[in-house]
């Protein structure tokens, strides 16, 4: 081999820092969401609660990020469900049954177990869901069921509630053990939630969208537990109309996801048959 080879198969081996952004995203999401069980164990609620958020702000960017850099990979899909895995479900799980569920005795455990068990049913679905092309489609409208970051941020919902008014009723075991299965039943059930992928901003609203994201940032930074509550309350409030939007897609005559169609046959001009009948 020449000495001019070996610097450039140098350089095919190396990867610039920059394409490593998306997986130390999913690093710092995991961090986060194993600092918040850590801060649970020394009963620091607020910051156990934090510490779960901040992990759904890093999982949120990782994907986006690898987008824009164009860096995906298999390795980084991977990577990134282990880390909803253990920020959304084990660490909401065992942050609800130190918190409450504890004095629930066994039974309390079980349904953390319950909770965390349906994260994991639910992230293998939809890893398998996306290899399946004919979902592809819907899947970038709609989600099936609850995701894992929002469904871990609505698992707290009650400890949420609790810093907002202080309540003990938000503290009971029956109410937090009830909370959680229903969490984890919407997770693994069938109810298409809307994806935001498709989101857009005409350019007449730009001033008002960042208007509104100002006076969140503003909301969080004043008074964190009522905007918290109040976003995953809307959140769920957004259920019925995205099964309504969701039946009107699949059931509209003209959907055929475009990943399933046969090849068309093409006609002497160039354009298919296909569109000729048309």
């Amino acid at each position: 081999m020449g000495t001019t080879e070996r610097p450039r198969l140098n350089r095919l081996r190396q990867l610039p820092l920059i394409a490593l952004t998306p997986n130390i995203l999913t690093l710092l999401a995991l961090c986060a969401g194993l600092t918040s069980v850590r801060f649970a164990l020394n009963e620091r609620w607020e910051l156990a609660v934090v510490g779960i958020f901040v992990a759904a702000i890093f999982d949120g960017l990782d994907g986006r990020v690898a987008r824009l850099l164009q860096t995906s990979s298999k390795f980084g899909a991977e990577l990134d469900s282990l880390a909803d895995f253990v920020s959304f479900g084990v660490a909401p799980g065992l942050v609800l049954y130190l918190w409450s569920l504890h004095a629930g005795g066994g039974l309390g455990w079980v349904i953390a177990l319950v909770y965390i068990i349906c994260v994991g049913l639910r992230l293998a679905r939809f890893n398998t869901a996306l290899e399946d092309p004919a979902k592809a489609v819907i899947a970038s409208h709609f989600f099936t069921g609850v995701p894992s970051p929002p469904g871990g941020g609505l698992a707290l919902l009650p400890i949420i509630l609790y810093f907002q008014f202080g309540w003990d009723a938000f503290r009971s075991p029956f109410l937090v053990g009830l909370w959680a299965l229903i969490v984890g039943a919407l997770m693994v059930s069938s109810l298409p939630t809307y994806a935001f992928k498709k989101l857009r901003v005409r350019r007449e609203f730009v001033m008002p969208t960042l208007l509104v994201i100002g006076l969140f940032a503003a909301s969080i930074a004043s008074m964190p537990w009522a905007t918290l509550a109040t976003l995953g309350i809307a959140y769920m409030a957004t259920f019925p109309f995205s099964h309504r939007a969701h039946r009107r897609m699949t059931q509209a005559p003209a959907f055929v996801p475009p990943e399933v169609l046969p090849p068309e046959p093409q006609g002497a001009n160039g354009a298919s048959d296909f569109d000729k009948a048309r």
